[in-house]
């Protein structure tokens, strides 16, 4: 097994430490966020799952000209062996159709420093010939409804760019998972209805690191989605244009 670093850039994300306490066993853990200072619960937790060592970063993802900087700081800790963006926004739909810069922020955070970030990774892990990024898109960018186009754009432009730098890696030793969770019930979701087939972050976390282990490139959750997705693709326009978030 690989020793390198599990790194959780959004290391406050309930699905991201999720993800890093059930790979933390053995190994160097480090959680990237914005107020570093503050993740005294997160560190607690993937010491208490195991990790030989926890380092807090700080980490802006909207701050895109230190990327390069801040994932330079990480390597030098170390070599890294799986890299989760486990950052993001869901934004507010009703503001973001009036107020330009609210969609904007969204926009950016969950795609353009998302472009930024897996970027400078590739390059650090070809260079380093081995490394597994992890990169969650959305259902919601698999054909985008009215009810949350904002977000479900980002996630669509994410999702086509992740599956295709997951194409250029690949041979590079370098493997990017690409995971399209349904609805999550979590702190970024609270206070909304659950959709159907939805998934808690520990699920999720379940789902990816079983599709670390069998080496996939895709992983939808919860599995069904899939199928489901397929139909819904299907569904004319005048249908899918009431459908909810």
């Amino acid at each position: 097994m690989s020793v390198g670093s599990v790194v959780v850039l959004g290391g406050r994300s309930e699905i991201g430490v999720e993800v890093a306490t059930r790979l933390a066993a053995g190994r160097r853990v480090v959680l990237a966020a914005r107020r570093s200072d503050r993740l005294d619960a997160e560190r607690a937790a993937v010491l208490g799952a195991g990790a030989s060592e926890v380092h807090t970063v700080e980490f802006d993802a909207d701050r895109i000209a230190d990327h390069a900087r801040v994932l330079s700081e990480i390597v030098e800790l170390g070599p890294i062996d799986t890299v989760v963006l486990a950052f993001g926004i869901l934004g507010d739909q009703t503001r973001a159709e009036t107020d330009a810069q609210h969609a904007v922020n969204v926009i950016h955070t969950d795609y353009v420093a998302q472009v930024s970030v897996l970027t400078h990774l590739a390059q650090l892990l070809r260079a380093q010939g081995s490394g597994r990024i992890v990169v969650f898109s959305s259902v919601a960018g698999i054909r985008v409804r009215r009810a949350n186009y904002v977000y479900g754009s980002a996630k669509a432009g994410l999702d086509g760019f992740a599956s295709g730098l997951g194409d250029a890696l690949h041979g590079s030793g370098v493997s990017l998972l690409l995971v399209r969770p349904g609805f999550v019930i979590g702190r970024m979701t609270e206070g909304m209805t659950a959709a159907p087939m939805s998934s808690t972050p520990g699920q999720v976390a379940d789902a990816v690191v079983t599709a670390l282990g069998k080496g996939r490139a895709r992983v939808w959750v919860p599995g069904l989605l899939r199928p489901a997705f397929f139909v819904m693709r299907l569904l004319p326009q005048a249908i899918w244009r009431r459908m909810p978030r």
